[in-house]
Protein backbone atom coordinates (compact mmCIF):
# COMPACT_ATOMS: atom_id res chain seq x y z
CA UNK A 1 0.00 0.00 0.00
CA UNK A 2 1.76 3.36 -1.28
CA UNK A 3 1.07 6.51 0.45
CA UNK A 4 3.21 8.91 -1.95
CA UNK A 5 2.45 9.25 -5.74
CA UNK A 6 6.13 8.42 -7.14
CA UNK A 7 5.04 10.45 -10.52
CA UNK A 8 4.44 14.18 -7.88
CA UNK A 9 7.45 13.35 -6.63
CA UNK A 10 9.21 12.76 -9.89
CA UNK A 11 11.26 9.58 -9.77
CA UNK A 12 13.39 8.60 -12.83
CA UNK A 13 15.33 5.39 -13.30
CA UNK A 14 18.88 5.43 -12.20
CA UNK A 15 17.79 8.39 -9.59
CA UNK A 16 19.34 7.75 -5.62
CA UNK A 17 16.91 8.03 -3.11
CA UNK A 18 16.59 7.76 0.42
CA UNK A 19 13.64 6.04 2.37
CA UNK A 20 14.26 7.50 5.99
CA UNK A 21 11.68 5.95 8.58
CA UNK A 22 11.38 3.08 5.74
CA UNK A 23 9.69 0.82 8.11
CA UNK A 24 8.86 -2.41 6.30
CA UNK A 25 10.20 -0.79 2.98
CA UNK A 26 6.79 -0.47 1.16
CA UNK A 27 8.21 2.50 -0.31
CA UNK A 28 11.68 1.47 -1.09
CA UNK A 29 10.72 -1.83 -2.80
CA UNK A 30 8.72 0.45 -5.12
CA UNK A 31 11.78 2.63 -5.84
CA UNK A 32 13.88 -0.08 -6.58
CA UNK A 33 10.99 -1.88 -8.79
CA UNK A 34 11.10 1.55 -10.71
CA UNK A 35 14.67 1.54 -11.79
CA UNK A 36 15.70 3.42 -9.55
CA UNK A 37 18.10 3.23 -6.40
CA UNK A 38 17.22 2.88 -2.76
CA UNK A 39 18.80 3.49 0.55
CA UNK A 40 16.60 2.26 3.24
CA UNK A 41 16.91 3.54 6.54
CA UNK A 42 14.70 3.52 10.03
CA UNK A 43 15.42 3.62 13.75
CA UNK A 44 13.87 -0.02 14.69
CA UNK A 45 16.79 -2.87 13.99
CA UNK A 46 14.02 -5.60 13.66
CA UNK A 47 12.50 -3.57 10.26
CA UNK A 48 16.20 -2.98 9.14
CA UNK A 49 16.58 -6.62 9.29
CA UNK A 50 13.37 -7.77 7.62
CA UNK A 51 13.26 -4.99 4.98
CA UNK A 52 17.29 -6.23 4.28
CA UNK A 53 15.94 -9.90 3.68
CA UNK A 54 13.02 -8.57 1.75
CA UNK A 55 15.10 -7.21 -0.43
CA UNK A 56 17.52 -10.10 -1.39
CA UNK A 57 14.19 -12.56 -1.90
CA UNK A 58 13.55 -9.90 -4.76
CA UNK A 59 16.80 -9.73 -5.79
CA UNK A 60 17.26 -13.58 -5.88
CA UNK A 61 14.15 -13.98 -7.92
CA UNK A 62 15.19 -11.51 -10.14
CA UNK A 63 12.14 -8.62 -9.02
CA UNK A 64 14.52 -6.60 -8.67
CA UNK A 65 18.29 -5.57 -9.95
CA UNK A 66 20.75 -6.09 -7.45
CA UNK A 67 22.69 -2.50 -8.53
CA UNK A 68 19.12 -1.03 -7.63
CA UNK A 69 19.84 -1.87 -4.09
CA UNK A 70 22.55 -0.04 -2.50
CA UNK A 71 21.81 -0.69 1.33
CA UNK A 72 19.22 -0.93 4.45
CA UNK A 73 20.79 0.28 7.77
CA UNK A 74 19.31 2.09 11.19
CA UNK A 75 20.16 5.17 11.60
CA UNK A 76 18.71 8.90 13.21
CA UNK A 77 16.80 10.72 11.28
CA UNK A 78 18.27 13.64 12.93
CA UNK A 79 21.64 12.85 12.60
CA UNK A 80 21.78 10.98 9.08
CA UNK A 81 25.10 9.74 8.28
CA UNK A 82 25.23 11.09 4.35
CA UNK A 83 26.97 13.58 2.96
CA UNK A 84 25.40 17.00 1.91
CA UNK A 85 23.83 16.98 -1.37
CA UNK A 86 23.77 13.10 -1.62
CA UNK A 87 19.77 12.13 -2.71
CA UNK A 88 18.04 12.86 -5.95
CA UNK A 89 14.60 11.81 -3.86
CA UNK A 90 14.40 11.92 -0.19
CA UNK A 91 10.75 10.12 0.90
CA UNK A 92 9.65 10.07 4.86
CA UNK A 93 6.56 8.49 5.35
CA UNK A 94 4.66 8.44 8.79
CA UNK A 95 7.92 9.20 10.89
CA UNK A 96 8.01 13.12 12.01
CA UNK A 97 4.68 12.84 14.23
CA UNK A 98 6.98 10.04 16.25
CA UNK A 99 9.91 12.62 16.82
CA UNK A 100 10.43 15.46 19.33
CA UNK A 101 12.85 17.07 17.62
CA UNK A 102 11.31 17.41 14.22
CA UNK A 103 12.19 20.39 12.87
CA UNK A 104 15.94 19.16 13.11
CA UNK A 105 14.95 15.79 11.50
CA UNK A 106 13.74 18.13 8.87
CA UNK A 107 17.11 20.05 8.24
CA UNK A 108 18.96 16.89 8.05
CA UNK A 109 16.87 15.74 5.36
CA UNK A 110 16.78 18.13 3.60
CA UNK A 111 20.56 18.91 4.34
CA UNK A 112 21.59 15.57 1.97
CA UNK A 113 19.08 16.29 -1.01
CA UNK A 114 20.63 17.62 -3.80
CA UNK A 115 19.60 21.24 -5.22
CA UNK A 116 16.82 20.35 -7.33
CA UNK A 117 15.80 17.06 -5.58
CA UNK A 118 12.54 16.42 -4.54
CA UNK A 119 11.10 15.65 -1.56
CA UNK A 120 8.18 13.58 -0.22
CA UNK A 121 6.48 13.87 3.12
CA UNK A 122 3.38 12.03 4.83
CA UNK A 123 1.97 12.26 8.23
CA UNK A 124 -1.24 11.59 9.22
CA UNK A 125 -4.17 14.55 8.74
CA UNK A 126 -4.71 16.43 11.59
CA UNK A 127 -8.59 15.19 12.13
CA UNK A 128 -8.96 11.89 11.94
CA UNK A 129 -5.46 11.81 13.98
CA UNK A 130 -7.43 14.26 16.75
CA UNK A 131 -10.61 12.24 16.82
CA UNK A 132 -7.91 9.08 17.66
CA UNK A 133 -5.74 11.01 20.29
CA UNK A 134 -9.53 11.74 21.82
CA UNK A 135 -10.84 8.40 22.04
CA UNK A 136 -7.61 7.30 23.73
CA UNK A 137 -4.47 8.02 25.41
CA UNK A 138 -3.19 4.74 24.51
CA UNK A 139 -3.03 5.65 20.99
CA UNK A 140 -0.50 8.55 21.72
CA UNK A 141 2.64 9.40 23.49
CA UNK A 142 3.38 9.35 26.49
CA UNK A 143 1.16 6.43 27.27
CA UNK A 144 2.17 4.61 24.11
CA UNK A 145 5.73 4.54 24.02
CA UNK A 146 7.34 5.51 20.75
CA UNK A 147 3.20 6.72 19.76
CA UNK A 148 2.57 10.18 17.84
CA UNK A 149 4.12 13.31 20.01
CA UNK A 150 2.45 15.52 17.66
CA UNK A 151 -0.89 16.13 16.01
CA UNK A 152 0.14 18.33 12.38
CA UNK A 153 -2.29 20.77 10.83
CA UNK A 154 -1.30 21.32 7.05
CA UNK A 155 0.05 25.02 7.93
CA UNK A 156 2.23 23.72 9.91
CA UNK A 157 3.89 21.11 8.16
CA UNK A 158 4.28 22.89 5.21
CA UNK A 159 5.61 25.94 7.03
CA UNK A 160 8.42 23.59 8.34
CA UNK A 161 9.12 22.21 5.17
CA UNK A 162 9.76 26.24 3.54
CA UNK A 163 11.89 27.05 6.81
CA UNK A 164 14.33 24.06 5.60
CA UNK A 165 14.75 25.45 2.60
CA UNK A 166 11.66 23.44 0.24
CA UNK A 167 9.57 25.09 -1.79
CA UNK A 168 6.25 23.52 -1.27
CA UNK A 169 5.27 21.92 -4.76
CA UNK A 170 1.64 20.35 -4.00
CA UNK A 171 -0.61 18.06 -1.82
CA UNK A 172 -2.77 15.66 -0.98
CA UNK A 173 -4.67 12.93 1.05
CA UNK A 174 -4.72 9.60 1.19
CA UNK A 175 -6.37 6.14 2.79
CA UNK A 176 -9.86 7.23 3.46
CA UNK A 177 -10.58 4.13 4.03
CA UNK A 178 -8.11 3.47 6.48
CA UNK A 179 -9.60 6.17 9.16
CA UNK A 180 -12.86 4.55 10.24
CA UNK A 181 -10.63 1.15 11.29
CA UNK A 182 -8.36 3.85 13.46
CA UNK A 183 -11.56 5.36 14.66
CA UNK A 184 -13.17 1.61 15.45
CA UNK A 185 -9.29 0.27 16.80
CA UNK A 186 -9.19 3.43 19.52
CA UNK A 187 -12.80 3.25 20.64
CA UNK A 188 -12.35 -0.46 21.93
CA UNK A 189 -8.66 0.18 22.74
CA UNK A 190 -5.47 0.35 20.71
CA UNK A 191 -3.81 -3.08 22.59
CA UNK A 192 -7.09 -4.82 22.66
CA UNK A 193 -6.68 -7.81 19.64
CA UNK A 194 -10.11 -9.70 20.46
CA UNK A 195 -12.73 -6.96 19.23
CA UNK A 196 -14.73 -8.81 16.14
CA UNK A 197 -15.39 -5.25 14.54
CA UNK A 198 -11.93 -4.47 14.61
CA UNK A 199 -10.93 -7.35 12.82
CA UNK A 200 -13.44 -7.91 10.36
CA UNK A 201 -12.65 -4.41 9.13
CA UNK A 202 -8.71 -5.11 8.75
CA UNK A 203 -9.96 -8.49 7.35
CA UNK A 204 -11.40 -5.74 4.91
CA UNK A 205 -9.02 -3.68 4.24
CA UNK A 206 -6.26 -6.50 3.70
CA UNK A 207 -8.61 -7.96 1.18
CA UNK A 208 -8.91 -4.38 -0.32
CA UNK A 209 -5.32 -4.12 0.00
CA UNK A 210 -4.58 -7.20 -2.46
CA UNK A 211 -7.98 -7.15 -4.46
CA UNK A 212 -7.98 -3.32 -5.62
CA UNK A 213 -11.69 -3.31 -6.37
CA UNK A 214 -12.95 -1.08 -8.70
CA UNK A 215 -15.61 0.32 -6.33
CA UNK A 216 -13.20 0.66 -3.18
CA UNK A 217 -10.59 2.85 -5.24
CA UNK A 218 -13.48 5.05 -6.89
CA UNK A 219 -14.84 5.47 -2.72
CA UNK A 220 -10.46 6.40 -2.00
CA UNK A 221 -10.35 8.80 -4.77
CA UNK A 222 -13.75 10.61 -3.74
CA UNK A 223 -13.28 10.19 -0.05
CA UNK A 224 -9.79 10.72 0.64
CA UNK A 225 -9.40 15.01 0.11
CA UNK A 226 -12.00 14.94 3.55
CA UNK A 227 -11.49 11.39 5.35
CA UNK A 228 -7.70 10.50 4.26
CA UNK A 229 -5.68 9.06 7.02
CA UNK A 230 -2.64 10.84 5.66
CA UNK A 231 -1.71 13.75 4.66
CA UNK A 232 0.96 14.09 1.98
CA UNK A 233 3.00 17.01 0.94
CA UNK A 234 5.81 17.22 -1.96
CA UNK A 235 8.49 20.15 -1.85
CA UNK A 236 11.65 20.81 -4.13
CA UNK A 237 14.88 22.43 -3.23
CA UNK A 238 16.14 25.44 -4.80
CA UNK A 239 19.20 27.31 -4.56
CA UNK A 240 18.90 29.47 -1.77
Amino acid sequence: MLTVRFDRLGLREDDLVLDAGAGFGRHAFEVARRGARIVALDYAMDEVVMTRNTFGAMIEDKEILEDRFIGVLRGDATRLPFASGTFDRVITSEVLEHIQADVDAIAELVRVLKTGGTFACTVPTEWPETINWRLSDEYHAPKSVGGHVRIYSATELKAKLRAAGLTVTGSHHAHALHSPYWWLKCAVGPRREDSRMVNTYKRFLEWDIVRQPRSTRLAERVLSPVLGKSLIVYGRKDPT
